[in-house]
């Protein structure tokens, strides 16, 4: 579990990675092999991102140490929150309580046991779960409460206009989300199952300010819509993540140079954990691109709402960013941004600098011409030598620059949805 340590395994794991970290972070020699390739400002960013993962490692070793020895369940049953599963494994855990053991007194196997832990007892029978709930002292209460978000499917769209409404279905008819005969019932099903399953996408980074989308029903559907087809590519290949494997990310940037390399991303991503999606927007949306969780794993959804090479390759470093910097800081609750908005907080300013880096290493940058030229030919020289698209090193200029008038025939317009159409 990203959150939780919940059984004896869980915490071997946690030690072993957390005596890693301690060597990474002590020697030079140990961390070299994880940051090896990475530019110095991205290696730094790196092992910042090593000391928060050990700190929290640490929190979970001491949550579960201390239901496990003291009964102490404080620490762990508030990262259960209010999730019946996580609670019967608190419980099992503050009771001193093996699975074997937890099994012998409900009379089952104990594999049977760990198959309802792995699930989180997501599939349990009512009967079966009161029936281990009293067993281990677990209150289970039902409660009708007169707030909105337990009012229902029907307040996910009680405030939203007609026309939404309807610019939802017409996206998702034209797009294979749903049949041309799916009606609002359905827009409000498939909705419902996404924020149910996963709360709500909240924060847009847009322009200079972070807006309260909580209630926005386009980024509601377009989530639901990415994380269903990433579910069923999880479901499929069941990937594996590392947040601190990242010597793969400088290869990654090199591919940029092929007419498919964002396919070749999504592959390359896909090896090392990482989900990939490009979903177009509804219109009236004006997304670029989003970091969120799916169980462990990350999920990167993409819009091509700005069809250029550069802007894909920006935009896709800045989410991945996100799912290696702040995997244990921000995640679970999702980024959603707009590639052109500055940085309005810390971690925003950390996914612009990791990208920046990553795809043209600041020491090079300040020693190379390509910063003040006016000729192509020089800045097409520059981007030879580091192995990377042109149009990535075109788009920073006019960035830097602030003028968006000048190489606009450089930036690979309309060479990005083409070549990902059919491949996503």
């Amino acid at each position: 579990m990203l959150n939780m340590i919940l059984n004896e395994r869980e915490l071997r794991e946690a030690r072993a990675q957390i005596s890693a970290l301690d060597a990474a972070l002590s020697s030079a020699r140990a961390l070299e092999p994880m940051i090896a390739g990475l530019p110095p400002e991205v290696a730094a960013q790196v092992m910042r991102a090593m000391k928060v993962e050990r700190s929290e490692l640490s929190s979970l070793v001491s949550a579960y140490e201390s239901a496990r020895d003291r009964g102490d369940h404080d620490a762990l049953r508030q990262r259960a929150g209010a999730d019946p599963g996580l609670t019967l494994i608190v419980a099992r855990i503050a009771k001193s309580l093996s699975q074997k053991e937890l099994a012998w007194r409900l009379g089952l196997k104990e594999q049977q046991i760990q198959r309802y832990e792995a699930d989180r007892y997501s599939n349990i029978s009512l009967k079966n779960y009161t029936k281990i709930a009293i067993l281990l002292g677990v209150n289970l209460r039902a409660e009708i409460l007169d707030l909105k978000e337990f009012r229902g499917i029907e307040c996910l769209i009680e405030n939203v206009s007609k026309s939404d409404i309807k610019k939802v279905l017409k996206h998702g008819r034209d797009n294979g989300w749903f049949s041309n005969e799916a009606d609002e019932s359905e827009l409000k099903r498939f909705i419902a199952d996404n924020k149910i399953a996963f709360g709500s996408p909240s924060l847009l980074r847009t322009g200079l300010n972070v807006r309260d989308h909580s209630d926005d029903i386009l980024l509601h559907a377009w989530r639901a819509r990415v994380s269903k087809r990433a579910r069923e590519i999880i479901a499929d290949i069941k990937p594996q993540y590392n947040p601190l494997a990242l010597t793969w990310v400088p290869d990654l940037v090199r591919l940029s140079v092929y007419d498919d390399g964002p396919k070749r991303a999504r592959e390359m991503m896909l090896e090392h954990g990482i989900i990939l999606i490009v979903e177009p927007q509804i219109p009236g949306l004006m997304i670029d691109g989003a970091a969120f969780l799916e169980g462990e794993i990350p999920v990167i959804g993409m819009t091509i709402r700005k069809d250029s090479v550069d802007n894909f390759w920006f935009t896709l470093l800045h989410e991945i960013a996100h799912a290696t910097l702040h995997y244990r800081t921000g995640l679970r609750i999702g980024f959603f941004d707009q590639a052109e908005a500055e940085a309005v907080d810390e971690q925003e300013a950390e996914a612009n600098s990791f990208a920046s880096n990553v795809l043209i290493p600041e020491e090079r940058w300040r020693r190379s011409a390509a910063r003040i030229a006016k000729s192509p030919s020089v800045v097409e020289r520059f981007a030879n030598e580091l192995g990377i698209h042109p149009s990535i090193v075109f788009g920073r200029i006019r960035k830097e620059r602030d003028d968006y008038s000048i190489f606009s025939q450089n930036i690979g317009i309309n060479k990005v949805r083409n070549a990902i159409i059919g491949s996503f």
